[in-house]
């Protein structure tokens, strides 16, 4: 018996320490006690026969309970200051209050404990919206009759993007701009939906858009779009002018496009095509894409292909066809047709550009034809954080051309450097001569900052 009561007393003892035991193990307690007992008391020294009478039993139950409550008390007490530092790390001074939606609260209810009380992994949300920021400033003065040197502010650009899903993606750039120098309200912003589109994005070999995009006419209006920090120079070239700026081409398109790479044993050939709105027609006052209405039953028709080969890294050749039939309200039907060829080269510290755009319209019902070329051509040769740049432009639009009465002969060179001054700010000297038709040339010199953020 006293064995017994020995083995009684060291169960005890093991039974205080390991005080996280649940009312859950009981039983196997019990069963364990059962299995031990038996097992030391033939070890006895005289081998006497112990037996376990019932008040024993019942002490050792005893005990088990008292044990059984003591591990619930130790549990309430710790589970006190756990909760104060869940308290303190959810509250209101570093927290930040979201809305959740239906799923989002389903998905939080089936998550780890932990997680729910981690404010670094409440972030369950399966589409994320990033914003990146584009702005730039500038002093800007020219010889032009009427204008003088000032201050300005050029776009505040929000690119806003978004993965709806694996194969879904949205983009668009939200820009506030300024009317421009001609304008009654130059010094007013307005609020530009320069691009809005969704895409779905089957493989490498389609990717079908819908929404306001810029047309894959040539090389510079997709790859430069509304951000001066991006571009070499301090603005877009004059026959990449954006319509509201005076531009000639339809760059903004409402409507579907689809694009991919097309099989090509290293040519690395891609294709675009596009159709939509149109512009219906281009005067000083109405020069923007239809959005939402269009004048007519004619849709634009766009179609690009460009090479990438491998043989030639930093290359790009490419070319494009636009059609279309604007409706003026002072003149009969006309047709439009744009042609643009383009070579791009850009390798180390070295960039070159060269695109070459050929305008067609053709009065209905008449045999007037008109025909106006352009092209431009950018040099860049980076040394260090300098970049100084060079280029030449030229566009020629006939006497009497219906839809750009406006824009004349303009030809001249440009010159200037750009300072990267970090990865995200960098400063823009440039000169610029231009010669028009039948009127005095005109010398500008214009200084910008851009930035982004």
């Amino acid at each position: 018996m006293g064995a017994a009561y020995a083995t009684f007393s060291k169960l005890t003892l093991c039974l205080q320490t390991l005080s996280w035991i649940t009312a859950r193990r009981r039983f196997f307690l019990i069963v364990t006690v059962g299995c031990i007992l038996p097992a030391r008391v033939p070890a006895q020294e005289h081998g006497e026969t112990a037996i376990v009478d019932q008040k024993t039993i019942q002490q050792m139950m005893q005990r088990i309970d008292q044990l059984e409550a003591r591990v619930h008390e130790l549990e309430a007490e710790r589970s006190i200051p756990e909760l104060s530092t869940t308290a303190n790390s959810i509250s209101p001074s570093n927290s930040v209050l979201q809305p959740v939606g239906s799923h989002v609260l389903a998905e939080a209810s089936a998550a780890p404990e932990e997680n729910l009380l981690d404010p670094e992994k409440m972030d369950v949300s399966k589409t994320l919206l990033h914003i990146r920021g584009f702005a730039d400033f500038g002093l800007a003065g020219t010889t032009q009759k009427g204008n003088s040197a000032a201050f300005g502010m050029g776009e505040l650009n929000l690119f806003i993007t978004s993965n709806i899903s694996d194969k879904l993606k949205f983009l668009s750039e939200l820009v506030f701009e300024n009317q421009g120098p001609f304008s009654p309200q130059a010094n007013d912003f307005n609020v530009d939906v320069e691009r809005a589109l969704l895409e779905y994005s089957y493989n490498d070999h389609l990717n079908l858009t819908i929404g306001r995009y810029h047309t894959a006419i040539g090389y510079y209006n997709t790859a430069y779009h509304s951000s001066a920090w991006m571009q070499t120079a301090i603005g877009r070239p004059f026959l990449f002018a954006f319509e509201e700026d005076g531009g000639i081409l339809p760059l903004h398109e409402v409507g579907l496009s689809a694009s991919g790479q097309i099989p090509s044993s290293g040519l690395g050939l891609h294709y675009v095509t596009e159709v939509g709105n149109g512009r219906g027609t281009r005067t000083p006052i109405n020069s923007a894409a239809e959005e939402t209405v269009d004048i007519s039953n004619h849709k634009s028709e766009t179609v690009a292909l460009f090479a990438r080969p491998d043989r030639v890294p930093g290359l790009q050749i490419g070319f494009s066809a636009y059609r279309e039939t604007l409706e003026p309200i002072y003149s009969e039907k006309i047709g439009e047709a744009i042609w643009d060829a383009y070579a791009m080269l850009a390798r180390g510290r070295f960039e070159w550009l060269t695109e070459g755009v050929l305008i067609r319209h053709n009065v209905n019902g008449t045999s007037r034809v008109y025909k106006t070329p352009g092209f431009y051509s950018q040099f860049s040769r980076r040394f260090g954080s300098f970049a100084p740049y060079c280029s030449y432009q030229y566009i020629n639009a006939p006497v009497g051309e219906p839809i750009f009465p406006d824009v004349g002969l303009r030809t001249g060179p440009s010159a200037g450097v750009r300072y990267d001054a970090t990865e995200s700010v960098a400063f823009k000297l440039q000169y610029d001569y231009t010669s028009l038709r039948r009127l005095q040339p005109i010398n500008s010199l214009g200084l910008q900052v851009g930035f982004t953020f």
